[in-house]
């Protein structure tokens, strides 16, 4: 059996996309699941950078490590390589959509958040709790995406 590939996409790949890729990894692992996942970003602005210092210490505060992994660009070969692919917001969907991607999923759009777009932690001026929503709604969501996608009713 071939593994399922997801692909989780926001602005830079510095903030949400690391952070979704870091806890499916975590829930893959612990499941013991035959899963590939990957974040990139709509823009080239932070290629090649780490994820945000805030975004590395929430997740290290809840035991997922971000810190080694390195923002890229999407990739037009990225929608023929990815089963599934994750927009953090609908900006970034619909920017995914226009690139000729047909496989795009709002986040938001499992466990119960109705639609919603994941607030972009790069312009939070402190690290505070809204941080910790974020870390939040995306863990939810990702185990919500993930369960669906393992079950077939995705």
């Amino acid at each position: 059996m071939s593994k399922l590939k997801i692909l989780f996409v926001c602005v830079g790949n510095i903030c949400r996309s690391p952070l979704a890729e870091g806890i499916a990894r975590e829930i893959s692992k612990r499941k013991n699941l035959a899963l590939e996942i990957d974040s990139a970003g709509i823009s080239s602005w932070h290629e090649g950078e780490v994820p945000c210092a805030d975004s590395i210490k929430i997740a290290k505060m809840h035991h997922v490590d971000i810190s080694k992994l390195r923002a890229r660009q999407v990739k037009i070969t990225d929608k023929d390589k990815f089963d599934h692919v994750v927009a953090m917001d609908a900006k970034n969907k619909k920017k995914l959509e226009t690139l000729g991607f047909t496989n795009v999923y709002l986040l938001g759009e499992f466990a119960d958040y109705l639609g919603a777009d994941v607030p972009d932690p790069y312009f939070f001026d402190t690290f505070d709790e809204n941080i910790e929503n974020v870390y939040t709604m995306i863990e939810a969501c990702v185990e919500d995406l993930i369960e669906k996608a393992e079950n077939g009713t995705l």
